[in-house]
């Protein structure tokens, strides 16, 4: 079977938040969606990545037309000659992000024109992964946390992640407030954004573990491995700390288990290269024995972790699974404290709302 690449289509949309989001680092009052639809053999994959509207011009101008005639079905083919299309430009950050959303509807496309949902064209390791309700902004107040954090305890997530960061000196009270409202079965979070200090850090993962905080991502800035390793060697014992969401590519992942720095992986495959770079990840830590979690977009991640191995779970981001909503048709919720791909759907088993993006589109020309 060959079905060269016909066409590709890339287009944007920024959508407002519910409410100011913040973390430790960062504040935001909306996010933008790359959207990227390949056509060929008569079926449309679609993909995507949380980024700049500059990586859609990337996407368009630069690596959309290196795709024309290709074999839609020899995706790591198209993969390489994306990579070595921005040798000059910088792999990490826009470029990167641009390959993902491209990668990601390549193999969409590759599972449609197999009539196979993409988790099974993979090949599965598992039916279903875990997710954790993610959100509790720093931008929060105590009640709003609580109400979100406790709302997912209540519909069956086992798992449910905060931020902190934002004011050191206040979030022992935000987390114990947050252990109070999610009861205490629930595994709680926390996640710094890189917010504090090597001695901060320790300090308060010490008041942290009173709570029951079972993860503690990234305590310190993933640039500072010897930091990771520090904060990993000396919290305590039942606290696993966790990083890698800035990773994209297999270099960066390789780095950061070779120092020891995380008891668990993090990968994101709208960031580090798309499916391709996301089991690129799976493989190092196969390699290196270490769990890995999805970071965020859980439609796309649903999959790929059902086909990774040591795949632990899926972060179900408050403001990614909220558009994921608003622009697919079928895009997953978790039930029982699981995210299951329709196994009857091919592809990722959504459809576009074509209407409803169309709200938000920025005109990128």
């Amino acid at each position: 079977m060959n079905a060269p690449i016909e066409a590709v289509e890339v287009r944007a949309a920024t959508i407002p938040t519910d409410a100011p989001e913040s973390d430790g680092t960062l504040a935001w009052n909306d996010t933008t969606m790359v959207l990227v639809r390949v056509r060929a053999g008569g079926r449309t994959g679609i993909g995507w990545s949380y980024a700049d509207v500059a990586t859609a011009h990337l996407a368009r101008d630069r690596l959309g037309p290196l795709l024309a005639g290709r074999d839609a079905l020899a995706v790591e083919g198209a993969y390489d000659a994306m990579v070595h299309a921005v040798r000059n430009l910088g792999r990490a950050g826009i470029a990167s992000m641009a390959i993902s959303a491209i990668d990601a509807a390549l193999w969409e496309l590759k599972a449609r024109l197999l009539d196979l949902p993409l988790f099974r064209l993979l090949g599965p390791a598992r039916d279903r992964i875990a997710a954790y309700g993610s959100g509790g902004f720093t931008s929060y107040s105590i009640a709003a946390l609580q109400r979100q954090l406790g709302g997912w305890a209540e519909d069956g997530l086992r798992f449910v992640k905060m931020k902190i960061g934002r004011d050191a000196a206040a979030d022992p009270a935000r987390v114990a407030a947050a252990r109070q409202a999610i009861g205490p079965d629930v595994e709680l979070f926390v996640d710094a954004n890189g917010a504090y200090s090597r001695k901060q850090a320790l300090a308060l993962a010490e008041r942290f573990a009173t709570c029951g905080v079972a993860w503690f991502e990234e305590p310190v800035s993933s640039d500072d491995l010897e930091g990771l390793r520090l904060v990993r060697d000396r919290a305590p014992a039942v606290m696993d700390v966790a990083a890698g969401e800035y990773g994209y590519d297999p270099f960066y992942f390789r780095r950061m288990l070779e120092a020891g720095a995380v008891d668990v992986l993090q990968a994101d495959a709208t960031r580090c290269g798309g499916p391709t770079g996301f089991l690129r990840a799976a493989a190092l830590c196969d390699a290196f024995g270490v769990p890995l979690s999805a970071h965020c977009a859980p439609q796309l991640h649903a999959h790929l972790c059902c086909a990774a191995p040591r795949a632990r779970h899926v972060e179900y981001f408050h403001d990614h699974a909220r558009i994921e909503r608003m622009l697919f048709d079928g895009a997953l919720q978790p039930h029982g404290g699981d995210l299951q791909p329709d196994p009857s759907q091919p592809g990722l088993g959504v459809e576009l709302r074509m209407d409803e993006f169309e709200r938000y589109e920025i005109r990128i020309g």
